[in-house]
C-alpha cells in the first residue's frame, strides 16, 4: 500500500475502520483479494511475482498491512517487503513479537512500514526506526514515510475519515480514496523523485499510463469479529477493472 488512513478503537463497536490505496506499476503482476488456495482463511490480494501481498485478514481476526519508504536512494533489500504482510497473517505470533522479530531483521528489506494486528491488538513498525510499538486508540494516516508523517494527503484522508466515522461504509470509504486532485506544489514534500513526481504522488488516487493507484481497500471490522473487507481494482489511467467483497 502507499496510503492508509485507519482508526484503531478496541473498546468501540467498530474497532477498526479502515481506507487504504494501493499504487503499483501496472505492469507488476497481482492477483485481486481472495482466499489463498496455500493458506485457507487468509484473504488478500497477492503479489505474483513475489508472492507476498499488501493488506490482508484472517478469518480469526489477524490484519495486516504495509507500505514502503520512498527512498530513491536507499539500498534495494534482497527480501521482498510482502513476505512481512504474508508472514504475519500465517502465522501466530503476537503482533508486538512479530515486529520485534522483523525489526531484527530490516536490513533484508528497502524502507517500509508494517502494521499488524489481531482483535484486541494493533502494532506498528517503521523499518528506519526499528522500534516496534503497540498503537493506543486513535485516528491515524500511514504513507510512505513514518506514521502520521503531515503530508497534504495524508491530513486530507484523515479529514475525509474522520467526516464518515459516525457512520461508515464501504461505499463511503472507497469514494474517499478516488480523489484525484494533487495537492499545490508548495506545499509538496521533498522526497528526491521532482517536482513532476511528486506532484503525481500527491492526490490520494493516482492514474497516470503506467504506474497508479491498482487497488482501493475498505475494511471495517465489528466488535463481534465479522469483518467486511471490499477492492476495487483498476488499471492504466484509473479504469476501473473489478471489486471483490468479503464477509468474514
Amino acid at each position: 500500500m502507499c496510503l492508509i488512513a485507519f482508526a484503531w478503537r478496541p473498546d468501540h463497536a467498530l474497532p477498526l475502520v479502515l481506507a487504504a490505496n494501493r499504487d503499483e506499476f501496472y505492469a507488476r503482476p497481482s492477483r485481486p483479494l481472495g482466499e489463498w488456495p496455500d493458506a485457507p482463511g487468509l484473504y488478500a490480494g497477492r503479489d505474483l511475482e513475489a508472492g507476498g501481498s499488501w493488506l490482508g485478514v484472517t478469518r480469526d481476526g489477524r490484519f495486516a498491512a504495509l507500505t514502503n519508504i520512498r527512498d530513491p536512494g536507499q539500498k534495494l533489500g534482497s527480501r521482498s517487503r510482502g513476505e512481512l504482510v504474508a508472514g504475519f497473517l500465517r502465522g501466530s505470533l503476537s503482533p508486538l513479537a512479530y515486529l520485534q522479530q522483523i525489526a531484527d531483521q530490516a536490513g533484508h528489506y528497502s524502507g517500509f512500514n508494517l502494521l499488524v494486528g489481531t482483535r484486541t491488538e494493533l502494532a506498528y513498525l517503521n523499518a528506519r526506526e526499528a522500534l516496534p510499538q503497540l498503537l493506543p486508540a486513535g485516528l491515524y494516516g500511514l504513507s510512505n514515510a513514518a506514521l502520521d508523517t503531515p503530508w497534504p494527503k495524508l491530513r486530507k484522508v484523515k479529514a475525509a475519515l474522520a467526516e464518515r466515522l459516525p457512520a461508515p461504509s464501504p461505499e463511503t470509504l472507497l469514494a474517499l480514496l478516488g480523489d484525484a486532485e494533487p495537492a499545490s506544489d508548495s506545499s509538496l514534500p521533498e522526497t528526491g523523485v521532482g517536482l513532476a513526481t511528486e506532484r503525481l504522488l500527491s492526490s490520494l488516487f493516482i492514474a497516470s499510463p503506467n504506474y497508479g493507484t491498482r487497488a482501493s481497500t475498505a475494511l471495517i471490522r465489528h466488535a463481534d469479529g465479522h469483518q467486511v473487507l471490499v477492492e476495487r481494482s483498476f488499471g492504466p489511467y484509473g479504469a476501473q477493472l473489478g471489486e471483490v467483497r468479503v464477509e468474514l
